[in-house]
């Protein structure tokens, strides 16, 4: 269904007022959102009953309300379930936003990385030189920064140039364990534990008494001990016995609010109450790196 400019912005600023306020909207706001006159939006929503975009609502309260229609006219999908994905305007929230829909324009471009996002909310705030933030998306929790160099009204869409794009895979932790987990035995000596560290090229492993882990050692651990002249202390005696846990299932980018939360570099991974692996920020970092 083709839709003159005009159409396209009262049918947008109809369906961004809607969500807003959760009831019939009336031309007059319509007219003010768009700039323009109350007599021609009137006009032109009998155009719009017609094609069956908008249904009127009488009533003290009544005004107009998008048909499923509209959404379809205008690339837009309604969803049962929906998760705003926050847009932000010079460090501030924009209130009632949401981008629908992002497109990549520069994909082989050698050195610029541009993209317009489809947004359902007002746009009428932004100017070229603002930055941008879009994210996280609900999935992959993709969240990109940059500035905007395009605004079409129309379209209700934002051009912008990417300065920065992060992403963290939804698989569970429990896919990026070591296939063997490496563990240092309580009892041994630092000597003995920096060997096993080395060996393996790891820079932290759990500590275990017999079957059971009771605490992490890391080079730092083995290293401020060593400057301390302390070198016949067991691994046992340096060790952090505080045991931060984590389930297998816990997505990767939960993960790494739980290192932030409690500041360490290290987690342990359990399964059904047992400890099956141990991942570190390196080991997140690593996954990031998909070339």
């Amino acid at each position: 269904m083709e839709l003159t400019p005009i159409q396209k912005e009262i049918l947008t600023a109809l369906i961004n007022l809607y969500r807003e306020k959760k009831q019939a909207i009336k031309g007059e706001d319509i007219a003010e959102v768009i700039n323009r006159n109350p007599g021609t939006v009137r006009n032109q929503m009998q155009s719009l009953k017609a094609l069956g975009l908008v249904e009127g609502v009488p009533g003290p309260k009544g005004g107009y309300k998008a048909t499923g229609e509209t959404y379809r006219a205008l690339c837009f999908y309604e969803m049962e379930r929906e998760i705003i994905v926050p847009i932000k305007r010079n460090e501030e929230m924009v209130p009632n936003a949401t981008a629908a829909e992002i497109s990549f324009t520069t994909v082989r471009h050698p050195d610029l990385c541009n993209a317009t996002v489809h947004v359902i909310g007002d746009i009428k705030k932004f100017d070229i030189g603002d930055s941008i933030v879009i994210g996280p998306t609900p999935v992959n929790k993709l969240v990109m920064r940059g500035e905007v160099i395009g605004r079409d009204d129309t379209e209700n869409s934002l051009l912008f140039v990417i300065q920065e794009m992060v992403s963290l895979p939804k698989k569970p932790v429990k896919t990026y364990l070591r296939k063997q987990t490496i563990t240092i035995p309580a009892t041994s000596t630092i000597q003995e534990a920096s060997r096993i560290l080395v060996e393996n090229k790891i820079h932290g492993a759990p500590v275990r008494d017999k079957t059971t882990i009771v605490g992490i050692v890391t080079l730092t651990d083995i290293g401020k001990t060593l400057a301390e002249g302390k070198t016949s202390l067991k691994i046992k005696d340096i060790m952090t016995k505080k045991l931060i846990t984590i389930d297998g299932d816990m997505p990767l980018y939960d993960v790494v609010r739980v290192f932030n939360k409690e500041k360490v570099g290290r987690l342990l991974v359990q399964m059904n109450g047992e400890i099956i692996g141990i991942i570190s920020k390196s080991d997140v970092l690593d996954k990031l790196v998909v070339y």
